[in-house]
Order: structure tokens, then C-alpha cells, then sequence
């Protein structure tokens, strides 16, 4: 048990902090306090100054106005080093580890252990494979980082922030990556480190995850503090109403499909590993869907449903073979430019990676997929490229001062607008969904749902892929479960319920 004299003691203090850009204000009088053995939910919609405010924390921003209190003492970070040494570390939504390398070296990256100026790789490995089997993942460390999946990225990402041994952690979308059993594990490593007197601010834009670990609630909205409370004392609806400002009468807005024709039938259709592994990562799979519906696709990581989207997205060219049809016409995957000229645009589960052109601006990453219309006779016309992102700007509700910004420079949400943006302006018949709502807040998820009845009205057929259980069981119509690459069951939306679907998933 956690010690009284370890209990509610305040290790943080941020006081009217307020930051710019450009003249923009993103932060004004915003405030954040942290107590020993809490979670500490810092919640808000995607730009509402939240990484800002924590950026600030850590030592990146060192710009602003305000005042920072560690154990009552004033502090003023010049960099992330002053953070780290006053027992600050953060884990950021993005992760900060180099691919090419190894998990140990990545593990003790900055922190290298030495021995008269000689490396200690013996040492930073036994040490780094302890590490990573306390929090349950055993793997070998001496491999590159890039061999292992994103899930198992992210489980190394919060091991090196643990092994700093900082009093102040701060969790950043930690499980937007995660398996269920993953998520798990870091629950435990959250109450071991309450219990070990650390405070822990948390941000997540996934309900059930606020109200099963939070304390305490903060809450900022355009910049602006709008309040605290015990989590037990802020309901769901109240939560909801301090981030976007107002009411949201139905979480998940759900209108009926319509009966349509056959959009896109799929038989016996396989995929080889991509890596060159003997076994399939899809293995002669069938399924159709119509016009106007959304079609969910369940499974655990490592079931083979993305790269079944890639698959027929043409993404792994001759390693995919099956028969497909497209409104009763034969279709063959066999570019992802060929898939787009058919109709079929698929929005990925990665938006930094596979997703946008991060260095581009808002406008050029919206026109990219769809080029060809905006350069006839190899002519670009810039004009159009603006007009159409301004449409989409406002048909999206985009929060952007300009649509010249860089894209790395827009919040997560609105990072997946202009992504959601890119692919409409393809004019999709059949739009693949993976993972649409990741690492976007209550309001945006709420727009995006709006989309896709907006889009199923129009006759699009959706194929969606989402871990949040909610989700898929409310906007689906139909749910095909996966297994290790092939369908193990098919319910309609009236009949699937998570305990069947989990079952299904788990083979």
C-alpha cells in the first residue's frame, strides 16, 4: 500500500501558462495540478492546447508566459534535459525511437551505460531485457526495434520513460497502439507506480479507459481552462459538455442503409506475408458488401484484417490473389493507383506513416490522391487545389489558421480530417476504414460518424475497421470476425455482442 506520507502531496503546479505561435494563441491562463499515488486525466478535444501545455511541462516549449511549481519549488525549463533532471518524463503520442536500431540501444538512447569510455552493451542488454519482462513483454533485445510491430513499439516507448525513474510521468495516447492485453499490463504498471507515490497526468480520448483509471479530471477547450473535478463526481455527459462546448444528444448517430446492390464481393481471396513468411497473412477469405452499408471487421492484432484492406487496395500487388468483383464487374488489385481509377480509396491505421505527406501543406496533402483533376495536360492549377481544400476545410470543420500550415503542424484529429479530406476528393464508391477515430476526440469522432452516414446516404460502401468495441458494434451493420487470416464468424448488428465477437476473435 501506498504510504499516508507519500499521499496527495502536490507534486505539480502550472499556473495561467499562455503560448503562441505565430501570433496565435493556443494557450490562455491554462492551469494544471498533479498530486502524488493519481491519475490525472488532462482531457480536451484535439487542439485544445493539451500536447502544448504538456510540451511546456517537458521542457520543449520555453517560451510563455506563467509559472511552473515542482515540489513547490519554481521552475524554468531551458530543455528537456532540465524536465528529465527535476523527475519529468514524458511519453509522447508520437513515438521517439529510431527503427534501425536495437530495443536495448533504444531503451537507453541518450543514457548510454559506458565503462572507461567504452560502451556497456552487456549490461544495457541483461538491463533492458529485465525491464521489459517486469512489464510483461519478452522479447529479444538485441533485434532492431523495426522488426517488431507498432504495439510493441509503444510497450518499449513506456519502458525507457519508466526507466528514468521520474515521479511525474505523462502519458500521452499511451494504448492508442496497444492490444487488449497489452492495455492490460500498462494498467497494472499505472497502480504499481500510484502505490509507488509517482503522479501520473494522462490524456486519452477513449471513455472507458478515463473512467476506469482517473482520479481527478481537467479539462481544457480552445486554449482555455474550463475545470477540475473528481472523476467520480463528473459524469460521462457533463464531461462531454465542458470539452466541445455543448450537448451531444446521440453518441453514436446511426441511420438505417437502405437495401443496395452488391458493391464489392471477394472470394477465396489470400495474401502472402508480405515479409516472406510461409504462411498467409490472409488465407482464402469471402465476403461481400452493398451500397450504403458498413460492413465491420473484428479481430485482435495480428488477425490479418489490414492487410486484407491492403490487399484489395493493391498495396501488396501479386502477393494478394483472389476473385473480386466490383458491381458485378471483375477487378484485379494490382496497384493502389489502379484501386483509386476503380472506386476503392482506403483511409490507413496510420496517418503519420501511410497517410499524409507530413512535410506538405494542407492543401497539397487533400489534392494528392486525386491529382490528376487538378493538372490537366500535366498543367497544375494551384487556384483549383485552394478552392477545394477551402471546401473541404469547411465541410469537415477543420481547425487550421491557414491551409498553407504543414500538416505535422495540426492536431491528431485534424491531422485525420485532411486525411479523411485526400480520399473523398477521389469520389470513392467503396471506402475502407482503418481505425478512423484513433487518437481523435469525442467531438471529431462524432463528425466523422456523421460522415459515414452522410456517405452510406450517397451510396458508398463502407468496410470498417476499429479496436474501440463500441464503436463497431453501434455504426455497423454487419460484423465479419478474423482469426489469424480467416473469417470465424459473420453476425448481423442486431446479433453481434462484445462476448461473441471476442470469442470469435480469439479463434
Amino acid at each position: 500500500m501506498l504510504q499516508d506520507d507519500k499521499k496527495n502531496i502536490q507534486l505539480l503546479s502550472m499556473t495561467g501558462i499562455c503560448k503562441s505561435f505565430s501570433g496565435v494563441q493556443v494557450l490562455s491562463d491554462a492551469q494544471l495540478e498533479l498530486r502524488s499515488g493519481e491519475v490525472h486525466i488532462l482531457a480536451g478535444e484535439n487542439g485544445a492546447g493539451k500536447s502544448t501545455l504538456i510540451k511546456i511541462l517537458a521542457g520543449v516549449h520555453t517560451e510563455y508566459t506563467g509559472t511552473i511549481h515542482v515540489d513547490s519549488k519554481k521552475v524554468n525549463f531551458n530543455s528537456i534535459h532540465d524536465a528529465a533532471a527535476a523527475g519529468i518524463s514524458v511519453i509522447h503520442q508520437e513515438l521517439s525511437l529510431v527503427p534501425a536500431m536495437s530495443v536495448a540501444e533504444n531503451i537507453f538512447l541518450g543514457r548510454e551505460k559506458s565503462r572507461f569510455a567504452w560502451l556497456a552493451k552487456a549490461e544495457m542488454i541483461k538491463k533492458a531485457s529485465n525491464m521489459l519482462k517486469e512489464i510483461g513483454l519478452d522479447i529479444d533485445v538485441t533485434r532492431e526495434l523495426g522488426d517488431y510491430p507498432l504495439s510493441t513499439q509503444q510497450m518499449v516507448e513506456i519502458c525507457k520513460a519508466l526507466a528514468i525513474n521520474c515521479r511525474i510521468i505523462v502519458m500521452d495516447e499511451p494504448t492508442s497502439a496497444l492490444t487488449d492485453v497489452e492495455v492490460e499490463k500498462l494498467f497494472t504498471i499505472i497502480a504499481k507506480l500510484k502505490q509507488n507515490g509517482c503522479g501520473i497526468i494522462y490524456i486519452t480520448h477513449k471513455m472507458e479507459e478515463i473512467y476506469r483509471i482517473a482520479d481527478r479530471i481537467s479539462v481544457l477547450r480552445d486554449g482555455k481552462y474550463i475545470g477540475t473535478a473528481p472523476a467520480s463526481e463528473l459524469n460521462q455527459a457533463k464531461l462531454i459538455q465542458w470539452m466541445v462546448g455543448r450537448e451531444l444528444n446521440q453518441q453514436f448517430p446511426r441511420h438505417k442503409p437502405k437495401d443496395g446492390s452488391v458493391a464489392l464481393s471477394v472470394k477465396d481471396f489470400t495474401v502472402a506475408d508480405p515479409s516472406g513468411k510461409p504462411f498467409p497473412v490472409v488465407s482464402k477469405v469471402s465476403f461481400s458488401v452493398k451500397t450504403g452499408e458498413i460492413l465491420g471487421v473484428a479481430g485482435l492484432q495480428g488477425s490479418g484484417n489490414s492487410e486484407l484492406l491492403n490487399g484489395i487496395f493493391g498495396t501488396y500487388g501479386t502477393k494478394a490473389k483472389g476473385k473480386i468483383e466490383l458491381e458485378g464487374k471483375s477487378y484485379n488489385p494490382a496497384t493502389p493507383s489502379h484501386a483509386i481509377a476503380n472506386g476503392i480509396s482506403l483511409l490507413t491505421n496510420d496517418r503519420k506513416t501511410t497517410g499524409l505527406v507530413l512535410g506538405m501543406n494542407i492543401v497539397h496533402n487533400t489534392t494528392l490522391a486525386a491529382l490528376k483533376k487538378f493538372s490537366p495536360g500535366h498543367w497544375l492549377k494551384p487556384a483549383k487545389e485552394s478552392q477545394t481544400a477551402e471546401h473541404h476545410k469547411k465541410a469537415l470543420n477543420l481547425k487550421a489558421a491557414s491551409l498553407s500550415m504543414q500538416v505535422d503542424s495540426l492536431s491528431g484529429g485534424n491531422q485525420q480530417k485532411v486525411a479523411i479530406a485526400k480520399w473523398i476528393e477521389t469520389e470513392p464508391k467503396i471506402f475502407f476504414l482503418d481505425e478512423p477515430t484513433r487518437g481523435v476526440d469525442v467531438g471529431a469522432k462524432h463528425e466523422i460518424y456523421e460522415l459515414m452516414n452522410k456517405w452510406t446516404s450517397q451510396g458508398i460502401a463502407i468496410v470498417l475497421i476499429t479496436s474501440e468495441m463500441p464503436e463497431l458494434l453501434a455504426m455497423s451493420d454487419r460484423i465479419i470476425v478474423m482469426h489469424r487470416g480467416k473469417i470465424t464468424a459473420e453476425y448481423a448488428s442486431a446479433d453481434a455482442t462484445q462476448e461473441k465477437i471476442l470469442q470469435a476473435a480469439m479463434g
